[in-house]
């Protein structure tokens, strides 16, 4: 295995995760990217231009380049019309590919900086042996470049279209809805493997799909134990100027209905006169559809439970900032309605911050409950706010908890990770390629 296509088509690894559609699945891409150069696979990541001042190729690390394919305008887009650019944005990755297949060393993009070489990088006529496609709309560009390119496709979905309207379907776009359970149904069958991050999406899959769970393997994402690990609570809140005293919610991720934040809000108010002093930080930006309207309603439902002077809104900061916050934190909060991983989870746990979280998802796989934190069955802001008084309260408990997270966090690495999809890799460019039914 020496080259792959990676695809993220509506955001780039190399955008803020937390703001607009940027979260789990930037980290994702991107520290798998690196961790599978380390390895020696050469990844190229193709994700849509937004810009026309973009750059056609950015070399991240030796062999890791993300570029910039041409696609509907050169302007931020909505979700919901992004399917209407797939076509375009396979035909500018196979364009490349096809490239380098040729030894022409074209650039991606379009105009005069298209045609440049991409520069002195000797792995740039090497062809490629495997695409991966991240997310359906990437899955649909996929499906096409597998069998233009006769190469073998991995997908990985980071949310399924069925999951997500059992669970939120305020969430999913009416207009679309159809189209994407669709479109992910096509790509699950035309994939070689179907990736999952725990066995709860691996069933997912199979049950809602009808996958064949002989193609499904689950590769657990990892985490960067080099930013994410404990350190002194004190020392974390002086260096973000939060107050030394009294105890600390931690909330990080896209404000939307999915993720809950309005269940730590009320969590929060739910603690009651003895927990006066207790603070809620929230960190992230408005995403999807409904992301503004649902910022706008918290900052409005803090109002309204007086809590003006204890909740404050803290805009995406830079991923490997997090572990600050983190450290900061006496509870983290993950009051996901769904989850196919969790990766606030496993960072918190790798900083020693106990979490409680929903029972739902990859989130089953990542909290041990008694011993790593506590996942809530019923996730209502009193069931939350139990739990977080009873860490509160008991500090030997506390440090128990914080010490068992990260001993089970340090499962969980990039490395590991590449190591795996190595090989899962290897195995496909040997094997036959499965045909679409």
């Amino acid at each position: 295995m020496r080259r792959l296509a990676v695809l993220s088509l509506h955001t780039s690894p190399l955008a803020q995760p937390g703001a607009g559609d940027g979260g789990g699945m930037n980290v994702y891409v991107r520290e798998l990217s690196s961790a599978l150069a380390r390895t020696g696979v050469v990844c190229d990541v193709f994700t849509r231009a937004w810009s026309d001042s973009l750059p056609a190729t950015i070399t991240v690390e030796p062999g890791f380049r993300v570029h910039h394919i041409s696609a509907g305008p050169p302007t931020l887009m909505a979700k919901e019309l992004l399917p209407g650019v797939v076509g375009e944005f396979a035909e500018g990755v196979l364009k490349y590919m096809k490239s380098a297949e040729s030894g022409s060393g074209l650039r991606a993009g379009s105009g005069p900086r298209a045609r440049e070489r991409a520069g002195p990088s000797d792995d740039e006529d090497v062809p490629f042996d495997a695409v991966h496609a991240n997310y359906w709309l990437s899955g649909l560009a996929g499906h096409t470049i597998k069998h233009q390119m006769n190469l073998p496709l991995v997908s990985t979905f980071h949310t399924l279209d069925r999951v997500k309207a059992e669970f939120s379907p305020e969430e999913v776009e009416a207009d679309s809805a159809h189209l994407r359970a669709e479109a992910e149904a096509t790509t699950i069958n035309c994939s070689d493997t179907v990736l999952a991050s725990c066995s709860v999406e691996a069933e997912q899959i199979s049950g809602l799909y009808h996958a064949d769970p002989s193609r499904i393997r689950i590769v657990a994402p990892g985490v960067d134990h080099a930013f994410f690990g404990p350190g002194y609570r004190p020392q974390a809140r002086a260096a973000l100027g939060l107050p030394k005293d009294g105890p600390l919610l931690l909330f990080v991720g896209r404000i939307q209905p999915l993720k809950g934040v309005e269940v730590a809000v009320r969590a929060l108010a739910a603690l009651g006169p003895d927990h006066a002093d207790a603070r809620l930080a929230v960190v992230g930006g408005p995403s999807g559809p409904r992301g503004d309207v649902e910022l706008g309603r918290m900052v409005s439902l803090v109002g309204e439970l007086g809590l003006e002077d204890r909740v404050f809104f803290v805009p995406p900061r830079p991923h490997e900032l997090l572990s600050t916050y983190y450290r900061a934190a006496d509870v983290c909060l993950v009051p996901s309605r769904s989850e196919s991983f969790g990766l606030v989870a496993l960072e918190a746990a790798a900083c020693g911050t106990p979490v409680v979280a929903s029972d739902v998802g990859g989130l089953r796989t990542l909290v041990d409950h008694g011993r790593t934190g506590f996942l809530v069955e019923d996730p209502t802001p009193e069931a939350f706010a139990a739990w977080i008084r009873q860490i509160l309260a008991e500090p030997l408990l506390a440090e128990r908890l914080g010490t068992g997270a990260v001993l089970r966090a340090r499962r969980y690495t990039w490395a590991r990770a590449a190591s795996l999809l190595r090989d899962i890799y290897e195995d496909l460019t040997v094997g036959r390629l499965v045909e679409c039914s």
